[in-house]
């Protein structure tokens, strides 16, 4: 079978998902076309994910578009109605589908939001959309009433080409297209790096030119575009774009400083294309991936000079604070917060161990790292970007090998309940005093126990904290 044929498939398909809506709108007098992504994923044969979307543009205003799609969905969601777009989740399929009206958007002076005004061409409202590889659209009406042999692809703006040929371009005048919606301007960043393209020179022009709209984004918009980014297969494309045209200073200005710092250690230009290395190493997991991007965001605020050379002491203690801040400022929930800021002042640990570990020393690591020892693991490997051979296969070694001691200790004693052998309301009952500070010097008194000899029995624990107690009333 021929690629156009694979494509003529695909598009079939989703007609064919696409019939009950088609046939509805169509007898109601009004045009429906599959557009954007969907369209644009059959044609490239990107796989389905597990909740699979398509979004619609027609004619029909949201009254219309609610009382045909009624009769058809389990259930209607319609946050979207201010911007003309109703969704619902087809009876007949299971999918969930988006219809919005024709429209024309832009954000008004000093707003967040974007003002919408209704359209009526097709022509008009694909030439509104952010890129050309997303102003294509499948007339469903058309081929629903057709045989399956004709297909009507309306592709004004070169995208199916665009496609073909990788490169990202806007169906008009960039300009216009990011004063309409700056976060397009990050949009981009995440197409390129998703579909791994070069992206036209008039949009990198544009975004540095109009860098500073971004401020007319809310926080949760932009964390939205970044985190779509992380999970590209190669991020460090949309990152370095992202630095390159100045947008990461209006609202991740910590990370462009990143490449006006030396590191001595690993063999890049500089700290940031480090990190953009470490980024594309990782799994494709969110707070992994954020792990990576923040973990050495510390180094410029403790570089120095000394007679080692250049060093930057301390700078995972930093960086967590600046974590913190920076994520808390994109809104990130504060479970998120927590998890990538821990990650970040935890990743230099295992370089120690080089040094020897004791069992103690194995056991504070992995109650340190908690539920992400394997997060952790796995951002000290990638860590690991360096060129030569020998120092990676050293680390690799190192690591395996503590990672082969703690699976001996966990058979020997359960690593998932680092904790003292009593509690606080059984050190209480002991010693008979009342909460109290002293409670918590009993209780780290005993974890020292345990993370030093592993797990003690609570009698032989009573009798250890006895003494303890007798020694620090003396």
């Amino acid at each position: 079978m021929t690629s156009y044929d694979l494509v003529h498939d695909r598009l079939n398909e989703l007609a064919h998902i696409s019939s009950p809506l088609a046939r509805a709108f169509a007898a109601a007098g009004f045009s429906l076309y599959a557009v954007g992504g969907s369209v644009r994923d059959a044609i490239l044969g990107v796989a389905r994910g597990e909740e699979f979307e398509i979004d619609y543009t027609t004619n029909a205003r949201p009254d219309d578009i609610v009382r045909l799609m009624t009769p058809l969905c389990g259930a209607l969601w319609e946050q979207g109605r201010a911007f003309g777009t109703i969704g619902g989740l087809l009876r007949a399929s299971g999918v969930r589908a988006e219809i919005t009206t024709f429209r024309s958007e832009a954000y008004v002076d000093h707003s967040r939001k974007p003002s919408v005004e209704w359209g009526d061409s097709l022509e008009a409202d694909l030439s509104r959309r952010d890129f050309t590889i997303n102003a294509l659209a499948l007339d469903v009406v058309a081929l629903d009433a057709r045989t399956a042999d004709v297909q009507t692809l309306f592709d004004y703006h070169h995208g199916f080409g665009d496609l073909h040929e990788l490169v990202l371009r806007t169906p008009i005048d960039p300009e216009i297209l990011f004063r309409d919606d700056p976060l397009r301007m990050l949009r981009a960043a995440r197409f390129a790096a998703r579909f791994k393209m070069s992206i036209d020179p008039s949009i990198e022009i544009a975004a540095t030119a109009m860098a500073d709209k971004l401020a007319k984004v809310s926080s949760e918009r932009i964390r939205g575009e970044l985190d779509l980014l992380m999970a590209t297969a190669e991020p460090s494309i949309g990152l370095d774009f992202i630095v390159r045209t100045g947008l990461a200073d209006h609202f991740f200005p910590e990370l462009p400083k990143l490449q006006l710092e030396q590191d001595p250690i690993h063999q890049h230009k500089d700290v940031l294309k480090h990190t953009w290395a470490v980024v594309d190493k990782t799994s494709p997991t969110l707070r992994l991936r954020l792990a990576a991007l923040f973990h050495d965001i510390g180094k410029p605020n403790t570089r120095a000079i000394g007679d080692e050379g250049v060093t930057f002491r301390f700078h995972e203690v930093v960086g967590a604070k600046i974590t913190r801040k920076r994520m808390a400022a994109l809104k990130y929930s504060q479970e998120m917060i927590d998890d990538v800021s821990a990650l970040v002042e935890l990743h230099l640990r295992f370089h120690t161990y080089k040094m020897g570990w004791s069992d103690k020393a194995v056991r504070r690591y992995v109650r340190d790292a908690g539920p992400l020892l394997d997060d952790l693991n796995e951002l000290t490997r990638c860590d690991c970007t360096t060129r030569n051979a020998r120092k990676a296969a050293v680390l690799a070694q190192r690591m395996d090998e503590l990672i082969v001691r703690i699976d001996e200790l966990r058979e020997q004693e359960d690593l998932s309940r680092l904790r003292p052998a009593l509690d606080g309301v059984a050190v209480m009952a002991l010693l008979d005093i009342a909460p109290s500070p002293v409670v918590g010097r009993a209780l780290d008194f005993l974890m020292e126990i345990r993370l030093d000899e592993g797990e003690i029995t609570p009698d032989e624990a009573a009798v250890r904290l006895r003494e303890w107690w007798d020694e620090l009333r003396r």
